[in-house]
């Protein structure tokens, strides 16, 4: 491939994948983004196979087919529920990638370089396996954490920030020998990979479970400055441009998170909160009162005498797969003249965009999926709000106890509306450990079981006299 051609390929591929970052910024044109994002990879890894004469060797032709096999039945059998955890071990590829690309680069270098060159040349490869095996071990943590393998609950040692500090000025010492001692710094590089590789262990293991949507986008910019350091050490231009649009953009979403969740972003990485889920919540003040349970008839009658009703999706809808159901009740309150829309928090479900994709999913009009920003002064002129699922975004005492781990998180106040469902499958604590005063509210009623059982039991007796034109397809999926 000739140096234009080449130059063509590389632009090309790069403005794809900017298009694909526009695309993916809105749920109406997130699957021309995500295309545009396919077609950009499919040039740029044909671009740099021709480039090193690699698109003739059998070898690499397989090795590509075999993890477009791979990656193809994976996506096509991951459910939505467990789509947090194949992001973070995607995740833990591209660290190992970045990892390998510097012990290899070290060992047999592309390229010769000497003097100022060589220098930052061996400063990419500290930097890049350092972040690389960071965000491998980090990745693989929390892809433990939301498969369940390991506890949510935060693992906070003892002067765990001096422990931090200690490594990672371990690390800066091992670099500095590496780049000083040139050929024969390989022990010093494996020692960074090694101390790095630690530190993303003890980092994420250190974060409890209601900031994993924060980890999430954390890693996913990790990852994406590990892979434009391998650009660097490659002296590949076009893995520079995607791995600096992949951190930074990841970087944005992190922030975005942590203010939805009023955490900084430094508080997140060095502490955490929450505990395992389901056990004993954590801080705050003690609940008074008690929870009040409901039945489908109940539910059914208020949602028919409804003018307006605001559904709250969270974890539980994922885990349930409920989403379904509720489109068909959604059918149904609509061809009644309902006014019918979604609130989604930010951070709703355990990873960014999760309940977007969720409902996208169910073929639910984009127009009535609304963000927190759109919707929360609307809860109090609202009959019906249904919680299906969700529990810490809708926790009252984030605004008004100051006690709790979660004051001054924004929250969606459901309570001002006229009457508040709470669909829950058992009355333990939510993801982050805390109590939720909604429960205990005069207008909170709670529905207990199954989301996905709960909801069509409601929608069942709601299309009794609703009009027959009205879809139910959604009901018997």
């Amino acid at each position: 491939m000739t140096p234009s051609l080449l130059a063509t390929a590389y632009i090309g591929a790069g403005v794809l994948f900017i298009m694909s970052l526009k695309g993916l910024s809105h749920p109406e044109t997130a699957r021309r983004g995500n295309l545009f994002g396919a077609i950009g990879m499919i040039v740029a890894v044909l671009a740099v196979a021709i480039q090193v004469g690699l698109a003739t060797s059998p070898l690499v032709i397989g090795s590509i087919l075999v993890a477009a096999l791979i990656g193809a039945v994976v996506a096509a059998r991951v459910s939505m529920t467990a789509m947090p955890q194949l992001v973070a071990i995607l995740h833990s590829f591209v660290g190992a990638a970045a990892v390998l690309v510097g012990l290899s680069n070290h060992l047999q270098p592309a390229i010769s370089l000497v003097g100022a060159e060589a220098t930052i040349h061996d400063v990419e490869t500290v930097l890049g396996v350092f972040i690389g095996s960071l965000t491998f071990t980090g990745s693989v943590v929390a892809w433990g954490k939301l498969q369940g393998v390991i506890h949510s609950k935060p693992l906070l040692l003892p002067g765990r920030h001096l422990l931090n500090l200690a490594m990672l000025v371990a690390c800066v010492w091992l670099g500095v020998i590496f780049v000083g001692t040139g050929v024969q710094a390989m022990p010093a590089l494996l020692a960074i990979t090694v101390v790095s590789g630690v530190i993303g262990i003890h980092l994420v293991m250190a974060i409890g479970g209601a900031d994993m949507p924060v980890v999430v986008s954390m890693l996913n910019s990790y990852s994406g400055w590990a892979a434009s350091a391998a650009g660097f050490m490659l002296s590949n231009d076009l893995l520079i441009i995607t791995g600096a649009l992949v951190g930074s953009s990841g970087a944005i979403l992190s922030y975005i998170m942590c203010k939805a969740m009023n955490r900084s972003f430094v508080s997140v990485i060095l502490g955490g909160f929450g505990v395992e889920e389901g056990t004993a919540p954590v801080g705050g003040a003690i609940m008074e009162g008690e929870m009040i349970a409901t039945t489908a008839d109940e539910v059914v009658e208020l949602l028919r005498e409804a003018q307006s009703v605001i559904i709250v999706p969270g974890y539980g809808m994922a885990v349930a797969q409920a989403q379904h159901p509720v489109r068909a009740i959604v059918d149904v309150l609509r061809s009644r003249g309902t006014l019918v829309r979604f609130a989604i928090h930010p951070v709703a479900g355990r990873l960014p965009g999760h309940m977007n994709v969720l409902l996208a999913e169910a073929n639910l009009p984009y127009d009535i999926v609304l963000e927190m920003d759109e919707i929360n002064e609307d809860f109090e002129k609202t009959d019906v709000v249904l919680v299906i699922g969700a529990n810490d975004i809708v926790n009252p005492s984030a605004l008004d106890d100051p006690s709790s781990p979660i004051a001054g998180m924004p929250v969606l106040p459901v309570w001002e509306a006229e009457s508040c469902i709470v669909f829950k499958r058992g009355r333990g604590a939510g993801y982050a450990g805390v109590e939720n005063p909604l429960f205990f509210k005069n207008r909170t009623r709670m529905m207990y079981g199954d989301a996905k059982s709960s909801v069509d039991a409601i929608l069942e007796l709601l299309k009794v006299g609703a009009d027959p034109g009205v879809p139910a397809v959604a009901a018997a999926r």
